[in-house]
């Protein structure tokens, strides 16, 4: 099962809304997956600064004095703000490796959930409506995101195996479907210096794009790339700083749904989550061709591309 959700929005008027529009996407893919929810927001980023989140079963312990012990440890000044069991911790450009290493050592129980200099991922056990709820993701603003309903089928139901996941700085990525050759991938992946926490196939399938795009390819090149190298059934939506990319597989046997207005491009497993945009009654709205990417940039000219694989 498994829900997936995603807005791109083209429309700069619309981006104090994203979060409030994500969130009615989100919960209303809610029976397809109950377990476990999360959202990945691209909101504004600060010159000179980057952003970590982080996770914590025992926040207000793991929380307090957080920010002066990093600082003090990566020799920056870091602010922090804390959402129930996450806290944005907002360090300075080119201290992400110091930090997370920092924060090993500091066996303080905390898990990195993202990196990057506008993407903040926050998930957790629980239906979706509470997980909003608990970060108050319908005040967030931002340009685009990404957001999943988990029915846990293959592993625990746990906060590490919520989607999304994040394996490069601002790339994420969320999955319906399954992988059958993600233990292989993951041990190559490593050996290539890809920081994969979980045994979670979907974490394969983001660290494999990352990896690609590390190594020069675009994100629309890394999507194609994935329909000759990943194994098994698969709807990807994925985000970068600038971007935002779909794709299934060639058998394409997960349902999914996309709209595109001049004011946003929007995804959703069942049109059903889309039904509240602003403008969808005039929306173009088909169903993603199987082995076919189609990806959007801020930074491109505000229509689609799709190219066949």
């Amino acid at each position: 099962m498994c829900g997936i959700v995603g807005l791109f929005l083209k429309d700069k008027s619309l981006e104090p809304k994203l979060g409030e529009m994500l969130t009615s996407m989100l919960i209303t893919m809610t029976d397809r997956g109950p377990d476990s929810a999360g959202i990945a927001i691209y909101s504004g980023e600060s010159k000179g600064r980057t952003k970590m989140t982080v996770q914590s079963d025992d926040p207000e312990n793991a929380f307090d004095g957080l920010d002066k012990a990093l600082g003090k440890a990566i020799g920056g000044t870091v602010k922090m703000s804390v959402k129930s069991t996450h806290a944005i911790l907002d360090i300075p450009e080119g201290t992400t490796s110091a930090a997370r290493a920092a924060l090993e050592e500091m066996n303080c129980g905390l898990r990195v959930m993202s990196c990057g200099d506008s993407l903040e991922i926050f998930k957790e056990v629980g239906l979706p409506k509470d997980v909003a709820a608990r970060f108050d993701i319908s005040s967030m603003s931002g340009s685009h995101g990404i957001g999943h309903t988990r029915m846990a089928t293959e592993s625990a139901v746990t906060t590490m195996g919520a989607h999304p996941f994040n394996t490069g700085d601002d790339q994420c990525l969320v999955h319906n479907g399954s992988l059958s050759n993600h233990n292989s991938l993951r041990r190559r992946l490593r050996r290539e210096g890809i920081h994969i926490e979980t045994e979670n196939d979907t974490e394969v399938g983001a660290a494999y794009l990352t990896w690609q795009m590390q190594n020069g390819a675009t994100l629309g090149e890394a999507l194609e790339s994935s329909l000759n190298d990943l194994d098994g059934f698969f709807t990807f939506v994925v985000g970068t700083k600038d971007g935002f990319g779909v794709v299934r597989d060639p058998i394409a046997c997960k349902p999914a749904v996309m709209a595109e207005t001049d004011q946003y491009v929007a995804f959703g497993s069942e049109y059903r989550a889309l039904v509240d945009l602003p403008g969808i009654e005039d929306a173009r709205v088909w169903e993603p061709e199987p082995a076919t990417v189609y990806f959007w940039s801020h930074n491109d000219a505000p229509t689609s591309t799709e190219k066949a694989a």
